[in-house]
C-alpha cells in the first residue's frame, strides 16, 4: 500500500514544472531500487508505448528539412561507425567470454539504438528471454547514467548545443536518454540529437536483416513504425504551418510524456535487474560504450564528424 502511495506521489511530481528528464530517471531509480513496483508488468509495457508516442508528438516540434539533412549528411559515418562498434563489440565479448547472444545483443545496441534495435534483433538472433533480460538490463543501466551526467561533460569542454545534440545521439543508447540529455542542453541540442538518432535507428532494418540472414532462421522483423509517424509529424508542421497552435501543444505534452516515460523506466531497475546483470557482460557494456564516447566526442571537438 505504501509503495503505491509512494509511486503515485512520484508520478504526480514529475509532470509538475519542477521535474526535468534527468531528475524524472533519478525518482524512477531510487524507487526501483529501494521500493516493490506495484505495476512493474504494466508500466514496463506502457513505457514502450508512451515512448513511441512522445517521440512522434516530438516530430510537431522538427523541421523536415533538419531531419532529411541529418539523415544524408551523417549517412557515411553513421555506417562506419555502427559497424566499427559491432565489430569491437563483438571482440570484447570474445575477449571477456561473454555469451554470443549476449554479446551480439549488447553490440547492437550501443550501436543503433539501445533496446529498441535489441527488442527487434533478439528474436531474429533467437534470444532467450533471460538474455533479452541481461541485455535490456545493462543497455537501461548505462542510459541511466548517460542521462545524468553527458550535460555536465558537455558544458565542462564546452560543446556547442549543436555538438552536443551530435555526441548524445552517437554515444548514449536509448532514444529516450538522447532526448532526455539534449532537452537538457537546449533546444538545438534536441532538435538535432533526435533527427540523428531517429535517423541512425533507421539502420535497424538492414540490421535485423542481415542477423536473420546470418542465423538462417524464419522470424518476425520488428520494423520501428513510430519512426515513420516521426517523419509524418514533421511533415506536417513543415508543409501546414496553420496549425502550429496545435502544434505547439502537442510537442509540449510529448515533452511531459517524455519525461513521465523517463520515470517509468527508472522504476523498472531493481535490485534483481542489477543482479541478473552480471559482471561480464556489464563489463563488455561499459567498456565498449567509454569507447564509442570518448572517441566519438574527440572527432566532434576536433571537426572531423559534423553536420
Amino acid at each position: 500500500m505504501l509503495a503505491k502511495l509512494i509511486f503515485f506521489l512520484a508520478l504526480l511530481f514529475v509532470v509538475t514544472p519542477w521535474a526535468s528528464p534527468p531528475i524524472a530517471l533519478a525518482v524512477g531509480l531510487v524507487f526501483g531500487l529501494f521500493l516493490q513496483h506495484p505495476y512493474a508488468k504494466q508500466t514496463k509495457s506502457l513505457s514502450k508505448t508512451l515512448l513511441q508516442v512522445c517521440v512522434v508528438g516530438l516530430g510537431f516540434g522538427m523541421n523536415l528539412h533538419q531531419v532529411v539533412r541529418a539523415g544524408m549528411s551523417g549517412f557515411v559515418y553513421t555506417a562506419l561507425g555502427i559497424a566499427a562498434t559491432m565489430a569491437l563489440g563483438l571482440a570484447l565479448g570474445k575477449l571477456l567470454k561473454v555469451a554470443d547472444t549476449n554479446a551480439l545483443l549488447i553490440s547492437v545496441g550501443t550501436a543503433i539504438c539501445g533496446g529498441s534495435a535489441i527488442a527487434a534483433v533478439g528474436p531474429v538472433a533467437g534470444a532467450k528471454d533471460e538474455e533479452m533480460s541481461v541485455s535490456l538490463g545493462t543497455v537501461f543501466i548505462l542510459n541511466s547514467v548517460a542521462l545524468l551526467i553527458f550535460p555536465a561533460i558537455g558544458l565542462a569542454v564546452g560543446l556547442t548545443e549543436s555538438q552536443f545534440g551530435l555526441w548524445a545521439a552517437l554515444a548514449i543508447h536509448d532514444t529516450s536518454s538522447v532526448v532526455g540529455a539534449s532537452a537538457k542542453y537546449g533546444a538545438t541540442a534536441l532538435a538535432v540529437g533526435t533527427t540523428v538518432k531517429l535517423a541512425r535507428a533507421l539502420w535497424i532494418v538492414p540490421l535485423t536483416l542481415g542477423t536473420a540472414f546470418l542465423k538462417r532462421h524464419e522470424a518476425r522483423i520488428q520494423w520501428p513504425w513510430f519512426i515513420l509517424f516521426f517523419c509524418l509529424a514533421a511533415v506536417i508542421n513543415t508543409y501546414l504551418p496553420d496549425g502550429a497552435p496545435a502544434y505547439e501543444w502537442i510537442y509540449k505534452l510529448a515533452r511531459i510524456g517524455l519525461t513521465v516515460t523517463l520515470f517509468l523506466i527508472g522504476c523498472g531497475i531493481s535490485k534483481a535487474t542489477l543482479k541478473k546483470v552480471g559482471a561480464r557482460p556489464l563489463v563488455q557494456g561499459v567498456v565498449l560504450w567509454i569507447i564509442v564516447g570518448v572517441l566519438s566526442l574527440l572527432l566532434i571537438r576536433a571537426g572531423v564528424i559534423a553536420l
